[in-house]
């Protein structure tokens, strides 16, 4: 089984407070906040208010552990994770696809934290057409640098969308006439035998444990890829480039 990459391994941060801060306040596009366990003293009390104001999660973690990572070695009990291009929302991806007279066609990763997968599911989305891709705000890569090297510069082109809710956002899509379709090995039909017209949003879930149960409870449809050697299950980012293709063969062929 291939092991899942910590989420944020060779992502771009930010050290200290007043760096932080400043960040936040121009609006610069932060994934995540680490706060030494325990400190709630002058400015990092700002930092977690101004932080949870915009919806980025914050972790506290053990000092040692912030001391690892820096690289200034005065962190101050606080690193920001910082992204390498600015997230969209979904809407500006059905807008997108609604200026291009097309149905829409959308990427979810569900959950896939190592950065390598990310980086080349948005490297597939952006040769297949994708409109654009979301992923959740919690467990999953943010747009680091190694994602937007894995990527091939497809990350300055293929929108992502961070939401706080996957299920809800599914629910959102379906108002809006997209299909839901799960990659998934209990899938009851297989990727060459669904239908795959109008707008559809794939779903790809992480290679350790797949869709999780609430967005695979809210998929219209499970399609399985058939395995037919010996090893029982595939990369993230190519399970998803075969669905995209096959969405990809369904448009030129109508």
């Amino acid at each position: 089984m291939y092991r899942e990459e910590n989420s944020f391994a060779g992502a771009d941060i930010i050290e200290g407070r007043n760096p932080i801060i400043e960040a936040l306040r121009s609006g610069r596009e932060i994934d995540k906040i680490l706060v030494a366990r325990g400190d709630r003293n002058g400015s990092i009390v700002k930092i977690i208010s101004d932080a949870k104001k915009k919806g980025i999660v914050i972790q506290e973690v053990d000092r040692a552990k912030l001391d690892s990572m820096s690289q200034t070695k005065n962190h101050q009990g606080v690193i920001a994770y910082v992204a390498t291009a600015e997230y969209v929302t979904v809407d500006d991806i059905l807008d997108s696809a609604k200026e291009k007279g097309e149905a829409p066609f959308i990427v979810i990763a569900d959950e896939i934290t190592d950065p390598h997968n990310l980086g080349s599911v948005l490297r597939t989305a952006n040769a297949a057409g994708v409109h654009g891709i979301i992923i959740p705000k919690r467990r999953s890569a943010g747009l680091n640098s190694v994602v937007a090297k894995t990527s091939a510069g497809a990350v300055e082109f293929t929108p992502v969308a961070k939401v706080s809710n996957i299920a809800a956002t599914i629910d959102k899509l379906k108002k809006e006439n997209v299909w839901i379709v799960g990659a998934d090995m209990d899938g009851d039909r297989t990727i060459y035998t669904h239908d795959f017209s109008g707008g559809v949003a794939i779903v790809v879930g992480s290679e350790g444990n797949g869709i999780s149960r609430i967005v695979k409870e809210k998929c219209d449809f499970l399609v399985r890829i058939p395995l037919l050697g010996e090893i029982t299950s595939l990369n993230a980012s190519v399970a998803g480039a075969l669905m995209m293709y096959e969405v990809v063969r369904n448009r030129l062929n109508t």
